[in-house]
């Protein structure tokens, strides 16, 4: 049995799916397994993901959803079907590999460092000695809503929207136990529904952002700034129910 278990949402990958990438990636971690879910892709990710299973069949499994459910539900019926698999650290991974999956070892050694974390995320922190490439215009939208779900959650938190999680297999269990109320602000949900659970100050000390070494912003992604207006009236009833 592996110790981590990655689950990776796709839809209509197949044009920049890097089979190569996630490969060598587990040809070097014989302790990790990827689950892929593909969220009713209409081009040929299936067959992508076939052939990478055949090629690491005892590290990669498919699961395959009939209807496009959006990326939150995807990456939650994935982390419940990892989660059966047993092991004791579950998360989830952009498909496109923005960051290098390397990060996730790093991810994991966090779980070291500090016995007491339940839970880590990437974080795409701009600074002198990482290499964060993302364009102007995805930066200056990401601040402002990252500021938004900062205020929201009353968390100093930096990112809550990278694709790069990791959860230690109690806590994942309970913040993906039911569906999410949002189809794209899935990842706010989990903070909040990991403060309600567990209180502020367990999310103080026991969440930690990971600033990530690499991050690539990668042309075909299927959230796009004409999708902000939906994001928006989302954010805004995720508001109101809290309140």
């Amino acid at each position: 049995m592996q110790e981590v278990i990655l689950v990776v949402p796709c839809y209509n990958e197949a044009e920049r799916f890097d089979s190569g990438g996630f490969a060598d990636f587990l040809a070097e971690q014989p302790g990790y397994a990827l689950l892929f879910v593909d969220d009713g892709s209409s081009d040929r990710t299936p067959e992508r993901l076939e052939a990478l299973r055949k090629r690491q069949p005892g590290q990669v499994s498919v699961l395959r959803l009939e209807a496009n459910s959006g990326k939150g539900e995807a990456v939650r019926r994935g982390m419940q079907t990892a989660l059966a698999a047993g092991a004791p650290f579950t998360g989830f991974w952009d498909a496109d590999l923005a960051t290098p999956l390397c990060a996730a070892v790093a991810m994991r050694r966090e779980f070291e460092r500090r016995p007491e974390l339940d839970f880590v995320t990437g974080c795409r922190l701009r600074r002198l000695g990482a290499d964060i490439r993302r364009s102007p215009l995805r930066h200056l939208v990401g601040r402002v809503f990252a500021t938004a779900a900062s205020l929201h959650l009353k968390l100093p938190v930096y990112d809550t929207q990278c694709g790069a999680k990791l959860f230690r297999r109690e806590t994942a269990e309970a913040l993906f136990a039911e569906p999410f109320t949002t189809r794209w602000l899935f990842d706010v949900e989990l903070f909040d529904r990991y403060q309600r659970r567990y209180g502020r100050d367990a999310a103080l000390h026991r969440i930690c952002e990971h600033p990530l070494a690499v991050w690539h912003d990668v042309p075909g992604s299927t959230l796009r700034l004409r999708t902000a207006p939906r994001i928006l009236l989302e954010f805004l009833r995720l508001r109101r129910r809290s309140l």
